[in-house]
């Protein structure tokens, strides 16, 4: 498995787990979840992909739960979670409405119930999870900047951001922001022109892809672009879904794709991707199909 560097001490394997569904399968045990992570593992991928909400804000305690089953498994891991938006569910069902919280006790907050809720005394990764109106950066960045400094974080990154929003929050903090986490895919195409993939080269950041597969709308496509990956994919003998995240892999930008299922067998085949090498001609078909129309 391919791996990126984001720090001099820190990388992460080139395809990344996505846990936000783990709270939906019908077995969360412990036992479970560890089976997946060590499917995961089997192939190369090390790097579990977190969020506070994720699971009406109970997805981190599942992982956490099976890493205190399985003690020796977290140093095995990269662990990736996100902070900031308080939703009308779970520990927050109180609140009026969705929101978003950047201000230093909010995000101080959501890093200590994060490191308990997973049983871990550092996060490897923590991502502003939107972008906030109303956030003040020096504030936010020197929150961000001070967890690093105490070794609660080890990195920081940020996740839907335009790039100005991305400048706004670097220009109060002295760490550097080391990663964007956007939707991208072939069902996504967007930021392959409109400057956000541009702005993270420019900066020579990696870029995480969320719902590389579209949600699962890639897998049911029935249109020209769904019978040109099924086309491809036979060629290179795997499916679809191989191939659209590999349509990812094939751009310069080195996007490191976020992918999450509860199935152990389609766990199992997520490194299939690597294996499939697209030409500039099929890459280019691929995004005719996507987009609907010839490039000018």
């Amino acid at each position: 498995m391919d791996r990126v560097n984001l720090t001099e001490d820190l990388s992460l394997s080139r395809l990344v787990y996505g846990m936000w569904r783990i709270g939906d399968d019908a077995d969360t045990s412990p036992a479970h979840v560890q089976a997946k992570v060590e499917a995961c593992l089997n192939q190369g991928i090390t790097t579990m992909d977190q969020a506070d909400i994720y699971g009406d804000y109970t997805a981190e305690a599942i992982l956490g739960a099976a890493l205190r089953q399985a003690p020796g498994l977290r140093d095995r891991l990269e662990i990736v979670t996100k902070c900031d938006i308080v939703a009308p569910i779970g520990k927050h069902a109180d609140v009026a409405c969705k929101h978003y919280d950047t201000s230093a006790g909010h995000i101080r907050a959501s890093v200590e119930n994060s490191l308990r809720d997973m049983g871990i005394d550092r996060i490897d990764l923590l991502l502003v999870h939107r972008p906030d109106p109303l956030m003040d950066a020096d504030e936010t960045g020197g929150t961000l900047d001070a967890l690093v400094t105490e070794g609660k974080v080890r990195a920081v990154g940020v996740s839907n951001f335009r790039p100005w929003d991305v400048e706004l929050l670097q220009s109060g903090m002295q760490t550097p922001l080391v990663t964007n986490q956007i939707e991208i895919s072939l069902a996504a195409p967007a930021p392959f022109t409109n400057g956000d993939l541009a702005f993270h080269q420019r900066r020579r950041d990696p870029v995480m892809a969320w719902s590389p597969l579209g949600g699962g709308r890639l897998m049911t496509d029935h249109g020209r672009l769904g019978k040109l990956m099924d086309e491809i994919a036979e060629g290179f003998g795997t499916d679809r879904s191989a191939v659209a995240v590999a349509f990812l892999l094939r751009h310069p930008a080195r996007i490191l794709p976020v992918l999450g299922t509860n199935s152990l067998a389609r766990i199992a085949r997520i490194a299939e991707a690597q294996s499939v090498t697209l030409s500039r001609v099929q890459w280019f078909q691929l995004y005719e199909a996507a987009t609907g129309q010839e490039v000018p």
